[in-house]
């Protein structure tokens, strides 16, 4: 059965053959070209390759193996942090696509992850005469490569083995139409973490300027402090099911998410970058994450809105804790501005979530909040001190010692990610559901009278008892453009009432979703018919009574369980082992850069904002 799966794609399953063959035929025909020009480069048979790299390099201030890489890396980026959100919101509004080539959002991932791969490998061709710094890789007798180089290509390329590898994970599992599916953080994760190997690259390039001391020009800075905001919003993606309010895990691990990302991205720039830099980086990424939100949920894509963490909170808790006399004791003063973070900098951000968000944070999960926030903002501070340790030029501590920090900081938030994952499905728990219909112009659209039973299975503070309804079809004649979450008002113990219709009809999928501590559970009230993958409709009945049941079989109504259960298992590990040896190898890049550049003197004062 596995392997006919493998053997051609369905429609709740992998794409089709010819679709395949397209795309591994057009990004071979591309990389062969490239390779070719790169061929031509080394051989010293083209000119023109240099020439624009050293262009480059005079405006950037930076060798040419630096700028060229850097620029290419900015477009393209930006290019594939469209195409995620698009894709995301795609999928909310519409469901699963009819292939890669049949959504146009993958175009845009694709390109940038490709292009992204191809600036890490023009930062190891570029160099001809030269030895780019006394961190270098050996390749060959006389061909040097920047570690900066080397880790951005494979990064990239770790993102790209995604593609690949996610098609074939929907031909054995189905589709599991979750962000947080092995493969689909492959995507994401390899070019989120990509963002340290830039900022490596730069560093290299930067001590590798006749006069490294030299004042910079001030555009420098500023490009530095972006790249730290990329990381920011790199490291903020995994969250993004948050943002648009279908997330399939429970809601505490949001902040430990925002927390992790926060604290390694914002207290390194602060660090490195000095006064004012936290604020500029979360300013920075707040403003490309709104102009993306605009795009994708605005007039021209038209699809469902997303959100997004300002993280300005957090940013003013690290410049205030900055002015502490700790902050010259670098990873001393990253581990306690991670715990202010992960306690005062993440409630102001709460305040903002309560604000915009679908799901505000309730008070009754602040105890387990701070249980997981508080360790990870410790860690991530580490993390990021560490980071602009090496930035700065200055010693690491002992191999032993960073080794064990950074090893301490992946179990606590292997820890922290482990606990958001355990859930309890309560067992003979139902819904008592009378619909009553609503005006509309086009689809049927309900209201709804829901008894819980038994009345106690959502407390008085749960983190959601909701009605969602999502992929509707995308489009602004469609309610919410294909997402509708409705927060149901209580009227009594086990008796909640919706405050908006919702819809039940056409290719809806309207669930009733509960969430409180540990439990978390679903029903569906109407679930369109689905030939592709064998599912009938689940009729929205004027009256019915339904089980709960565990939310995934629900939500991830495509994925498929007709496998051996070892299987699922022994897959997630080889991802799991992926993704572990892409950190080793930037901690790998960081400590030999760190240990082969001379070091800076004393303890040096970080460059500061410029100003006008």
């Amino acid at each position: 059965m596995i392997g006919r799966s493998l053997a051609q794609g369905n429609e709740g399953g992998g794409a089709a053959l010819d679709q395949v063959a397209i795309m591994t035929g057009s990004a071979g025909v591309i990389a062969l070209g490239l390779m070719w020009v790169g061929y031509l480069h080394r051989t010293r048979r083209i000119t023109w390759l240099q020439r624009t790299a050293d262009r480059l390099g005079s405006w950037f201030d930076q060798p040419g193996w630096v700028a060229l890489p850097l620029a290419m890396f900015l477009a393209t980026i930006l290019t594939a942090l469209l195409g995620f959100i698009w894709d995301v919101s795609l999928h909310i509004g519409n469901g699963r696509d009819e292939g890669p080539l049949a959504n146009p959002a993958h175009y845009f991932i694709l390109a940038g992850l490709f292009f992204l791969f191809t600036a890490g490998m023009a930062a190891i061709v570029l160099p001809l005469d030269e030895k780019p710094g006394p961190a270098a890789v050996r390749i060959t007798r006389t061909w040097y490569a920047p570690v900066g180089g080397i880790l951005l290509a494979g990064a990239g390329l770790y993102a790209l083995i995604g593609f690949p590898l996610d098609d074939l994970w929907h031909r054995i599992f189905g589709q599991d139409v979750t962000l947080w599916g092995p493969t689909h953080l492959m995507l994401i994760g390899g070019a989120g973490l990509s963002l340290v190997g830039v900022l490596l690259l730069e560093f290299e390039g930067r001590r590798s300027r006749p006069d490294p001391v030299e004042p910079r020009p001030r555009r420098m800075w500023w490009m530095r402090a972006f790249a730290f905001g990329g990381l920011l919003i790199g490291l903020s993606v995994f969250q993004v099911e948050y943002d648009f309010g279908v997330e399939q895990f429970r809601l505490v691990l949001q902040p430990m998410l925002m927390v992790a990302a926060a604290t390694v991205a914002l207290i390194a720039a602060r660090m490195t970058l000095g006064t004012g830099a936290a604020l500029v980086v979360a300013c920075f990424a707040a403003v490309v994450r709104l102009v993306v939100a605009w795009l994708v949920g605005g007039p021209i894509i038209d699809a469902p809105r997303n959100v997004f963490p300002l993280y300005l909170g957090i940013a003013v808790v690290v410049e205030v804790l900055c002015l502490l006399p700790a902050a010259r004791r670098r990873i001393l003063w990253g581990a306690l501005t991670g715990l202010v973070a992960a306690t005062a900098g993440i409630w102001l951000e709460s305040l903002w979530v309560a604000a915009v968000f679908v799901d505000p944070w309730p008070t009754a999960m602040w105890p387990e909040l701070l249980l997981m926030t508080i360790p990870t903002g410790i860690a991530g501070g580490v993390v990021g001190a560490m980071l602009a340790t090496v930035l700065l030029g200055e010693p690491l501590p002992r191999p032993a010692v960073r080794r064990t920090l950074i090893t301490a900081a992946v179990v606590v938030v292997a820890a922290a990610t482990a606990n958001g994952l355990i859930i309890d499905i309560p067992q003979d728990a139902r819904a008592t559901v009378q619909l009553r219909e609503a005006p509309a112009d086009g689809g049927r659209m309900v209201h709804a009278d829901i008894r819980i039973t038994p009345a106690d299975l959502a407390g008085d503070d749960p983190e959601w008892v909701q009605i969602l309804a999502w992929q509707g079809g995308a489009g602004s004649d469609s309610p919410g453009r294909g997402l509708v979450v409705d927060q149901l008002r209580r009227v009594g113990e086990g008796h909640y009432v919706t405050t908006e219709a919702v819809p039940a009809h056409g290719t809806w999928k309207t669930l009733l979703r509960v969430q409180d501590g540990r439990t978390q559970t679903a029903l569906p009230l109407f679930m369109a018919a689905d030939p592709g993958i064998g599912a009938e409709e689940v009729p929205a009945l004027d009256e019915f009574t339904r089980p709960f049941v565990a939310e995934i079989t629900v939500l991830q109504r495509e994925r498929s369980f007709d496998h051996p259960a070892w299987l699922f298992t022994a897959a997630s590990l080889i991802v799991l082992l992926c993704s572990l040896t892409l950190i080793a190898a930037l901690c790998w890049g960081a400590a030999r850069i760190n240990d082969r550049y001379p070091r800076s003197s004393g303890v040096r004062v970080p460059e500061q904002a410029p100003v006008s």
